[in-house]
This record gives structure tokens, C-alpha cells and sequence, in this order.
């Protein structure tokens, strides 16, 4: 194997949603949305994505020729290697004269993908890593040169209004239990449930299941009725911080935003579980970002 060791460290960029229960003025919006269009726009954001191929257990060529199991874009070489998928561990043999460089040494040297940890691997301006959704392994594919960043033109937002940003309150279950989630690959997977924000809008009475997206935050996915017309179809992300000891919890929906989705179709996102649509409209927040 000719492979070049670096010493860079690859990962993704986890943004962190600032939801406290003071008043936030406009500029601070401005500049918490200028820090995600940035994210977005990292090496390690949405936008750059340039392909997703799922492997099959045994070798896997790959490269730009059209014979190859897993043909990537122009750019690369004819044949760059093969991937060999067996026991949910993956090795790596690179075509001889081509150099593969290894960003992070993310798992044992025989393997590129074990345990659930991936080494991040580059040729030029292609950068790629495997990826486990479900039982499906696969290669999740970056172009640094991808023109989508240059000509990505932002988000269009709704005004920020206080009045999105609601009071609710926190239901944890009585006892342990999951929801499920299914995303756009029709996996469904059970995520622990750690409760529901409930709150009001217009008088009425809603409910948003929450899972736990670490760093003290909750994670809720929802869907309303502004989905497939002013925002996205499959519905938006809302961050925000885990209640406080009285159980109470704010929903900033100034804050939600387009899933990763709405910016590559080779994301895979989770979609929102039934009871999160919401029959109203959410005027706040990201609209939809109309990439593909």
C-alpha cells in the first residue's frame, strides 16, 4: 500500500445552538446565522459533499472509470483502490502509483473503518470516509473544490420575532422509553426519549418529542405547516438547552433550521416521528434553502 500518513486532524464540526432565556437581540441572530453559513461552508460542512456509495461485503473498486463498483467524479483517478467490506470492518488497498493520504489515524493500521471509528483519506481535492447507517456500510465523498460553495447565495430567514421564542415546559416519561426515527433511507432506528416540550401557540396546546444531542442540548425534529412551501419538505432541526430544574424549557423557533438534507442529497437525515407534525405554521426560522 502506498499511503502518505499526515498529521491533520478530520471531524466534523458540531455547532452549538445558543438557546438561553434571555432577550437576544437581532445582531446576535445575524451573527449566530453568519456562524452557520460559515459552518456550512468549513471543509467538514454540508455543502462540499460530492457523493455517497454504499459498499457490498467483499472488494469494492474505486475510481472515476466507469468500471469500477464505486465511480467517482472526473477528478479522480481511473482507479484510486479497493474497498473490502468483511465482518463490518473495512481495509483499503490503493492502486499501485496512486497516493492515497491517511488525515487521521482514526483506527488500527490494518483498517480504514472498525469500531465504529473511520479514517478520513484524500487524493487531491477528494476527501473521503465510511460511514455505518443501519446495516449499510458506506463512502461518504468531499470535493474542497466543490463549486456549491462558491455559489451558495445563504439562507432566507423569516424575520425574528420574541413571539417564536416560547415558554414550555418539559415532560419527562415515568419510565424509561424510545421513539422512533426513520430517516431518508427508510432505516428506522429507536433513539431514547428523554420527553416532550409542551407548550402553546395561539392558545392551543403542542407537543415536540425531544432526544438528547449531548453538550446539554435537546434535539427535536419537527415538521409544520409551512413545509413544502416556505420551508423545507421533510421538516427542520431545533436546538435547544435541556430544562432546568424546574422543568422549564425554551423554544427558540427563530433557531431552527434546514436539515442537512436540504443542502446535498447525498446527507442522510433523520426525518421528524409522527407526533412532531405540528398542525401550524412555524413562521420563523430558516426557510428552504432550494439547493436541489
Amino acid at each position: 500500500m502506498n499511503l502518505k500518513v499526515a498529521t491533520q486532524l478530520v471531524g466534523f464540526v458540531v455547532i452549538t445552538f445558543i438557546c438561553g432565556f434571555i432577550i437576544i437581540a437581532a445582531d446576535d441572530y445575524d451573527t449566530w446565522h453568519q456562524r452557520r453559513i460559515e459552518s456550512l461552508k468549513s471543509e467538514d460542512g454540508w455543502l462540499n459533499l460530492a457523493g455517497l456509495f454504499w459498499l457490498n461485503e467483499g472488494d469494492n473498486s474505486f475510481g472515476s472509470g466507469a468500471a469500477n463498483a464505486l465511480v467517482f467524479p472526473e477528478k479522480a483517478p481511473k482507479k484510486l483502490g479497493i474497498f473490502t467490506l468483511k465482518d463490518g470492518k473495512v481495509s483499503l488497498k490503493t492502486q499501485q502509483g496512486t497516493e492515497i493520504q491517511l488525515l487521521n489515524e482514526g483506527t488500527a493500521p490494518a483498517y480504514v473503518f472498525a469500531d465504529g471509528k473511520a479514517t478520513t483519506m484524500q487524493h487531491g481535492a477528494l476527501r473521503w470516509f465510511i460511514i455505518k447507517r443501519g446495516p449499510k456500510y458506506g463512502v461518504r465523498l468531499r470535493d474542497l473544490e466543490n463549486p456549491a460553495v462558491t455559489h451558495f447565495k445563504g439562507i432566507e430567514r423569516f424575520a425574528v420575532a420574541e413571539s417564536w421564542k416560547i415558554a414550555a415546559t418539559f415532560e419527562k416519561p415515568q419510565t424509561p422509553r424510545t421513539t422512533a426515527i426513520t430517516d431518508v433511507l427508510g432505516l428506522v432506528s429507536q433513539q431514547p426519549l428523554l420527553g416532550h416540550a409542551v407548550f402553546a401557540i395561539n392558545g392551543k396546546t403542542y407537543r415536540l418529542a425531544a432526544t438528547d444531542a449531548g453538550a446539554g442540548k435537546l434535539f427535536l425534529i419537527f415538521k409544520d405547516k409551512t413545509a413544502g412551501h416556505e420551508t423545507y419538505g421533510a421538516g427542520r432541526f431545533l436546538y435547544t438547552d435541556k430544562p432546568d430544574e424546574t422543568g422549564a424549557v425554551t423554544l427558540d423557533f427563530n433557531k431552527a433550521i434546514n436539515p442537512p438534507c436540504a443542502f446535498s442529497p447525498f446527507a442522510t437525515c433523520p426525518l421528524p416521528p409522527a407526533e412532531n407534525n405540528l398542525p401550524v405554521r412555524i413562521e420563523a426560522g430558516e426557510k428552504d434553502a432550494k439547493m436541489h
